[in-house]
């Protein structure tokens, strides 16, 4: 099995731990009597956990190589799955574990994704294939984990249990393949020296980054987070006992829809693709913004392919963007700022819920979906698409070679 097989396995068993308690949460809230604002603060830790990680683990790994970072977070995603099983009887062990999750997550999705990236390198797979295949090995782990946790969940037997084992057999496996990845950072290669926070912006691309990549980045959780989490919440109390269940297939449609979309990606191309995918999510955030008015559940189905749709583009048109702007030297850094900022969309549940004053999501959710269109008009104007639009390929400059004077009769020579 090549290497970066391997590796992509491990991503996707990582990944599919992350969403697995997330349709439990309505579990949690009915079996422990967790609020709103608790059960989104879970996400909240979750993100407070990864942010820091992100922000070290690439520079880090940067120094000392991908896989002395990555391996012994992967054993950690293993032992943070079995102590969820402690829940029902310690409910702290839920923010504590949200929070290991997140520096797992941290790691593996910067450091590993960035790893994989230059596995495939090796092979002559250019940047853009390797950013989709990292975006379906994430987006499937998400997809599937929560898919299958919500079905266990809803109706298997022992539903804060069994979830966690599927993940535990699925992450053994996937620790011993980590033996056929090879090292792909060289000592000669690896930073020395330096901050050990390193963002890794390349100079001269800081405007670019900031005002064009970071945007996009924000959103790629910002619009899965609200799908899977707050309209969930905010509906469950008209669902018809299916909540849990029902929390399952949105997260799972909404993460398998940023998997299917990857292909369109190439073909939107990185100066439209990030205009596309937050108008969808605004559109999405105004189609659930009428579904809680309206309390009309079903609609949070339309509404999970719309943000998956703006997640999944979001994603992949990032990790494109970072593979043009990043220096080789520091690509785990610029991966690991790049995703700093997108897990910044895991605080919005939070936000929203605060916006609301234990009101509902309501105003939240319409203040979200406005500035969301306003992130979506700048950057379709054509001082943000130049920002990140590549240099045409300057032709190389032809030379005469010199010699002896042509005859007057032959013709001139080619403009040079």
């Amino acid at each position: 099995m090549p290497g970066w097989v391997a590796l992509w396995i491990v991503v996707f068993a990582v990944a599919y731990g992350t969403n697995v308690p997330t349709p439990l949460l309505l579990h949690y809230r009915a079996t422990l009597g967790f609020s709103p604002t608790a059960l989104t603060g879970a996400f909240g830790v979750y993100a407070a956990g990864l942010v820091p990680a992100l922000l070290l683990a690439g520079p880090l790994s940067d120094a000392v190589g991908r896989r002395r970072v990555v391996v012994p977070f992967v054993a950690l995603a293993l032992v943070t799955t079995l102590a969820f099983l402690a829940v029902p009887v310690a409910p702290w062990v839920l923010f504590a574990g949200r929070f290991l999750q997140g520096a797992v997550s941290g790691v593996v999705f910067s450091v590993g994704t960035a790893w994989l990236g230059e596995l495939m390198a090796a092979t002559g797979d250019g940047g853009a294939r390797a950013a989709r295949l990292t975006a379906v090995a994430l987006g499937g782990g998400w997809a599937l984990g929560p898919l299958v946790s919500g079905v266990l969940g809803q109706w298997a037997a022992g539903p804060a249990v069994l979830p966690y084992v599927v993940h535990v057999v699925l992450m053994l496996p996937a620790l011993a393949l980590l033996r056929r990845v090879p090292e792909t950072l060289p000592p000669e290669r690896r930073r020395t020296g330096g901050p050990p926070v390193n963002l890794g912006v390349p100079p001269g691309a800081g405007r670019a980054f900031g005002l064009v990549v970071v945007p996009i980045a924000i959103g790629v959780f910002t619009f899965a987070a609200t799908a899977v989490t707050v309209l969930p919440l905010e509906l469950e109390p008209v669902m018809p006992g299916i909540g849990v269940a029902v929390t399952g297939l949105v997260a799972g449609l909404t993460m398998g829809t940023g998997v299917v979309v990857q292909p369109l990606v190439r073909r939107l191309g990185t100066t439209w693709a990030g205009v596309i995918a937050l108008a969808l999510g605004a559109a999405g955030i105004g189609l659930g913004l009428l579904a809680d008015i309206g309390e009309v559940w079903p609609l949070v189905l339309p509404v999970s392919v719309l943000l998956g749709l703006a997640y999944g583009i979001c994603l992949a048109t990032g990790l494109t963007l970072v593979a043009r702007l990043a220096d080789p030297a520091a690509r785990g850094a610029l991966t690991g700022t790049f995703y700093a900022c997108s897990y910044l969309g895991f605080f919005v549940p939070l936000l929203l819920a605060a916006v609301g004053g234990g009101h509902g999501f309501v105003p939240g959710l319409a203040g979200l979906a406005l500035v969301s269109a306003l992130a979506a008009a700048w950057l379709a104007t054509p001082a943000a698409r130049a920002l990140v639009t590549p240099p045409p390929p300057t032709a190389p400059e032809r030379r005469v070679p010199r010699g002896p004077a042509a005859p007057r009769s032959a013709a001139p020579p080619p403009p040079g």
